[in-house]
């Protein structure tokens, strides 16, 4: 059911199910389930990355190899340069801090591409890119 309200809302089917279940979470009277992050991973993240590996067009990158590393090594690299530096001037993060966060946040999500690039009409090259 949930699937066919974002589909006519033109949502994305991962955020709205994630919201869907934080708020039955909040329910009163709701158990809780304890669960371990690794299984949790295992669980949630993993098959999502599964499925965009399943879609992703090898051809596009061979074509794209070079787009492909920029954004795969140049970006990551900047991007954590920049957390780094805003974290340890406007915090005060020891370095080591501000690199591990700098690391975490840096990464592309092809979690969050697959999402957001479902429902838009983006060029396979873009979307391939992306992902």
């Amino acid at each position: 059911m949930l699937l066919q309200v974002t589909r006519r809302m033109r949502l994305p089917y991962p955020g709205i199910l994630a919201a869907a279940g934080v708020g039955v979470a909040m329910l009163p009277g709701a158990p809780t389930i304890p669960i371990d992050p690794p299984t949790a991973l295992a669980l949630f993240i993993a098959p999502v990355l599964v499925d965009s590996a399943y879609d992703f067009p090898v051809g596009a990158a061979r074509r794209m190899l070079l787009p492909l590393f920029f954004y795969a090594v140049v970006a990551v690299l900047v991007t954590t340069g920049v957390v780094v530096s805003i974290s340890m001037l406007t915090v005060g993060l020891p370095i080591a801090v501000a690199v591990t966060l700098g690391a975490i946040v840096s990464p592309p999500d092809a979690a969050a591409a697959t999402a957001v690039l479902s429902n838009l009409p983006v060029a396979r090259r873009v979307d391939a890119l992306l992902k």
